[in-house]
């Protein structure tokens, strides 16, 4: 396909490229640094950026560790429906919630932090896990001018998935750019979540759609990981 013009219009959501989701962390996704050069190359070609934040606080509710007797990857019921639960990951203030240090986070307008709430998850990037608990970012990206979003980071199969599914509610004309994420993938995850969100209009790319041919060296290894 021919190279994708990108406009003032468009944004980049880049999601929670943050250690923890990085090889050696508490909730590792496979291959997660090798997607930082190629964040940062992306980010160079666009005007609006947003980076996105997991920020949950101490003894959050889908953390296993807060359901006596479970173990991460299981599901439990909460106020709101069915959650996954998590290993203990980007506590407020800790090492692992922080972006990568190689990811170019002066370039971004706005650095939103999600799953706050201590009852509530919060995967997308614009509507908590309740389904009712809005960020703001719709209004925010609207006030903006933006007419398309553009999806990348952590993990396809779940936070990007949702921002994008939740995008295209929000009336946006959205794009994941596939090689510039990387998924868990437990029990067809990553199936599912395609499936949904070619069901919903989202239109998946690749990174040299954008780019063209230019060559961008992968893998940004993060200080201490294994």
């Amino acid at each position: 396909m021919p190279l994708l013009t990108i406009r003032d219009d468009d944004v980049l959501l880049a999601s929670d490229v943050q250690l923890d989701f990085m090889p050696g962390g508490a909730l590792a996704v496979r291959g997660g640094d090798e997607i930082v050069p190629l964040v940062n190359a992306l980010m160079r070609r666009f005007a609006q950026i947003v980076l996105i934040q997991d920020w949950h606080p101490k003894g959050h509710a889908s953390f296993a560790s807060s359901h006596s007797g479970r173990a991460p990857l299981e599901t439990t019921r909460l106020a709101y429906g069915d959650q996954t639960l998590w290993p203990d990951h980007c506590v407020q203030g800790t090492k692992g919630a922080s972006l990568h240090p190689a990811l170019d986070t002066d370039s971004a307008f706005l650095i939103l932090r999600k799953g706050m709430h201590p009852n509530v998850d919060s995967y997308s990037a614009f509507v908590e896990a309740d389904a009712k608990t809005t960020t703001g970012l719709a209004g925010l990206l609207k006030a903006r001018s933006v007419k398309r979003v553009f999806v990348c980071g952590l993990a396809t199969d779940y936070c990007v998935a949702y921002s994008a599914l939740d995008a295209r509610a929000a009336g946006f004309e959205v794009f994941v750019i596939e090689d510039a994420c990387r998924a868990i993938d437990a029990n067809n995850s990553l199936g599912l979540a395609w499936a949904r969100m070619d069901a919903a209009g989202v239109r998946r790319i690749a990174s040299r759609d954008i780019l063209g041919a230019i060559r961008v060296e992968v893998s940004a290894r993060a200080p201490g990981a294994e």
